[in-house]
């Protein structure tokens, strides 16, 4: 879709990571390295939990920022920088997982969360021991068991559900960044909220652990 001048000029008024992309365009290093150190660790924090490797989502946080700066001369601000950045991690994330060969192992002990409630993962867990009290889990415990639990949602499920709740997307953004109508992100979400809500309750209330395994996301 051709960006419009008024929006260009939106968004560039609004968003000051676009008026960084728009440096970076006129070649400016110290934009791109600015642009880096603000959503180096964010993005690899999604890629993780997308494909289950640390080492392999700081791969392809390094293959995203490669295609930024290579798309640098051709970049036009037809949404938040975020967004468009997203828009590039799906597709690189999509061609790493579909070009995996073997079932991709949930790395448990990639990152110390810190206190519990500080992150996504955190809240997700507490939020799942808030709504299924049947018995009391180790606070570790559960965080673990959720994030099996995420690693078990397809692909696009899990995609939308990492960029809900680590980037506070809206459903139009994360439409644009995985290429989808705002219809189908809703119906997305609301298919891994029952998935999950489905995996933890069958470990909250039978002690039956999550796999891992990924499920087919329908209507692909």
């Amino acid at each position: 879709m051709a960006v419009t001048e008024s929006s260009a000029q939106r968004y560039e008024l609004q968003d000051p990571d676009v008026r960084l992309m728009l440096q970076v365009r006129n070649d400016s290093a110290a934009a791109f390295d600015e642009l880096m150190l603000r959503y180096q660790n964010r993005l690899v924090t999604v890629l993780e939990h997308l494909t289950g490797r640390r080492d392999q989502a700081e791969d392809l946080a390094q293959e995203v920022f490669l295609r930024v700066y290579r798309a640098r001369k051709r970049y036009e601000p037809g949404s938040k920088f975020s967004t468009w950045l997203y828009t590039i991690a799906n597709h690189v994330a999509a061609n790493a997982l579909r070009s995996s060969s073997r079932r991709h192992e949930v790395n448990l002990d990639a990152r110390a969360s810190g206190p519990m409630g500080n992150n996504p993962i955190d809240r997700m867990a507490l939020a799942a021991s808030g709504q299924m009290p049947t018995r009391q889990l180790d606070k570790t415990e559960l965080r673990d068991v959720v994030r099996i639990a995420i690693s078990s949602l397809g692909e696009r499920q899990r995609m939308a559900v990492l960029l809900s709740k680590f980037e506070d997307m809206s459903y139009a953004d994360i439409a644009t960044a995985m290429e989808l109508t705002p219809q189908a992100v809703k119906s997305l979400l609301t298919r891994a909220r029952v998935n999950l809500r489905q995996v933890l309750e069958a470990y909250v209330d039978n002690g039956v652990r999550p796999t891992g395994e990924a499920v087919e996301d329908p209507c692909r």
